[in-house]
């Protein structure tokens, strides 16, 4: 079980490289989702602790970012070893705060290592990057092209995968020679509070990592302060709107990775068995609570009845329990907000008189849990088929041709990912590059390995995560004329 110490932590503000208590009155009250029991409490930052941590960052970024990259890259390297060290600490956080079954918790926690030794490498390429030339069309000038950190970053992390998307922010943050403030979401702050540990021990430079606890006035005071040369969010679109309105008033870059309603396209030469594990892995890992979620079944009418007998039966079968039940395949709804929230949709749905093949009410007991559910034949104008639920409800439709898939997977204002499962390869890749979304899985569960590219088009955001562009991303582009040489 957690050590104490990680729960009971009377200084949970990392600022300028050490620990401090709040100055201000919010409470942080972290709850346990598979009991619904008060599990810490923890003190949020005040807008002058906010303003400290932005001070911090800004005195520690002229010597950071004139480290070589192969100096950062020692860092990250150091901090990726740390963590699996922490590995099986940092799993039982994720068990117990957010309710994820342990080998969920496990995958979170191998992402959050291979993304800093990757990016540790990346920083040390960047040294050969710079002073690129340039060939100019005038023999008598030379260019040549460097690439600069930002500067001081804010960033904004959610409460679905604590570890890893701060994870896939701080690491190439650093690479590139950024200094950093983070917020942690306010349900979910215990396992990322591990990061200031590691900065602690291994002696990271006071202020390049800043850590902060807090709701939405430590945000709102973060995205405010005019001294952030970019902000950095991963969230609710209703947030990030905010967020992209705050980085406007000081004109700054700002990356967004926003909500999503993705569709799963199972084609009419689809394996059944396939088909059906790649349909629930999409919509009932981590309870659904995924901005990447498939939660559209856009299906082929002729394979569609073999599908869904099949998918209704594994789905009955599952498992939901809490994360130390042995066999758990789901928990709980990380939040008592998204409990309701989902609970609200079962109220909706149900009122709309939608079709459901099973699931569709929450479960009698402790904790925030809630039946993995099954829409069929959902109307294209349904709040289940166009907004993001972000649980496990999965909307179905079925189509007859190969251009009505692509346009009911396309039916959505959102863009960030997509699945497509069948049994002529060619076929699959063809429909795959219609669809409008920024990764696509073909005949493969949802993996996104931190040499790919992860953000969406249309409202799913602005830039992208992960491989050499999530480092770009916190990167200028600097050009340099000079004479050229004889």
């Amino acid at each position: 079980m957690t050590d104490n110490a990680l729960l009971k932590r009377d200084r949970s503000l990392f600022i300028g490289g050490g620990w401090r208590a709040s100055t201000g009155d919010e409470r942080i009250h972290v709850t346990d989702p598979s009991t619904g029991l008060p599990l810490a409490e923890l003190g949020g930052a005040s807008a002058a602790d906010v303003a400290a941590a932005v001070t911090a960052a800004v005195n520690a970024f002229p010597a950071w970012s004139r480290l070589p990259g192969r100096e950062r890259a020692r860092v990250l390297r150091d901090i990726a070893d740390k963590l699996m060290g922490r590995r099986e600490a940092i799993i039982d956080l994720l068990m117990r705060n957010n309710g994820k079954p342990r080998r969920e918790a496990e995958i979170d926690a191998s992402d959050a290592v291979a993304t800093f030794a990757y990016y540790g490498d990346l920083a040390e390429a960047l040294d050969k990057r710079q002073d690129t030339g340039v060939a100019l069309p005038d023999p008598a000038h030379a260019g040549k092209t460097r690439y600069e950190p930002l500067g001081p970053v804010g960033m904004i992390v959610p409460w679905n995968f604590p570890m890893v998307t701060s994870a896939w922010k701080i690491a190439p943050a650093l690479a590139a020679g950024c200094t950093i403030v983070i917020k942690t979401a306010s349900f979910t702050p215990l396992a990322e509070l591990i990061y200031g540990d590691i900065a602690a021990e291994i002696g990271l430079p006071a202020g390049v990592l800043n850590i902060i606890t807090g709701g939405a006035a430590a945000g709102a005071a973060l995205t405010a302060d005019k001294r952030l040369r970019k902000l950095s969010f991963t969230g609710s679109n209703a947030v990030g709107s905010k967020v992209m309105g705050a980085a406007a008033q000081h004109v700054v870059p700002v990356s967004l990775e926003l909500g999503g309603k993705s569709p799963i396209v199972v084609l009419g030469d689809a394996a059944v068995e396939d088909a059906v594990d790649l349909i629930m892995a999409g919509i009932f890992f981590n309870a659904g609570q995924m901005c990447s979620a498939t939660s559209r079944l856009v299906i082929d009418r002729k394979i569609a009845d073999k599908v869904m007998a099949r998918l209704v039966e594994k789905t009955e079968a599952m498992k939901v329990d809490s994360p130390y039940a042995d066999g758990a395949e789901m928990g709980p709804m990380t939040t008592q907000g998204q409990y309701r929230a989902v609970s609200k949709t079962f109220e909706r749905a149900k009122a709309d008189g939608l079709k459901c093949l099973t699931g569709g009410h929450v479960l009698q007991r402790d904790g925030f849990f809630v039946a993995p559910t099954i829409y069929d034949d959902v109307p294209t104008d349904n709040a289940v088929w166009r907004e993001e639920i972000f649980g496990p409800v999965l909307a179905v439709r079925r189509f007859d041709t190969e251009e009505e898939a692509i346009a009911l997977a396309n039916d959505t204002e959102f863009g960030l990912a997509a699945t497509v499962v069948g049994g002529d390869a060619a076929k699959a890749e063809r429909i795959a590059r219609e669809i409008e979304a920024g990764h696509i899985w073909v005949n493969t569960p949802q993996v996104p390995y931190v040499q790919s590219a992860w953000g969406g088009f249309k409202a799913s955001g602005i830039g992208r995560e992960l491989g050499p562009w999530g480092m770009d991303a916190f990167l200028g582009v600097k050009h340099i004329t000079v004479p050229a040489t004889k």
